[in-house]
């Protein structure tokens, strides 16, 4: 699969977690709004929130990381952008050399 396709649906997917840390937050503040709040209840919403909130910490890091790669023009998984620099490069030493085995020739042919 396409490689830009699946970043974008590990976006997607942080988008989403997002919104659950969201929900577990206002859940726990919900549990301990009450008259009578049931700590555990408010417990739980907390530590979901906490585990969801370090996986998505986790999960952005991989990303900015994966970006600083592409970024610093690094080679990074999917990318063909380097091999296509040194073929590049390698093309224009062997027009170069091309030239000037063809000047020695002359030269030697006069």
């Amino acid at each position: 699969m396409d490689d830009s396709y699946e970043r974008l649906q590990k976006l997607v997917s942080i988008e989403k977690d997002i919104a659950g840390i969201v929900h577990h937050a206002g859940q726990a503040v919900l549990e301990l709004s009450k008259d009578k709040p049931i700590a555990t209840n408010a417990e739980n919403e907390s530590k979901h929130f906490l585990k969801m909130l370090k996986d998505v910490e986790n999960k952005l890091t991989e990303q900015i990381a994966y970006l600083g790669q592409v970024a610093s023009g690094q080679p990074h998984e999917g990318s063909s952008y380097l091999l296509q620099k040194d073929a590049l490069m390698a093309h224009h030493r062997l027009r170069y050399t091309t030239t000037k085995l063809n000047e020695l020739q002359k030269t030697c042919a006069s």
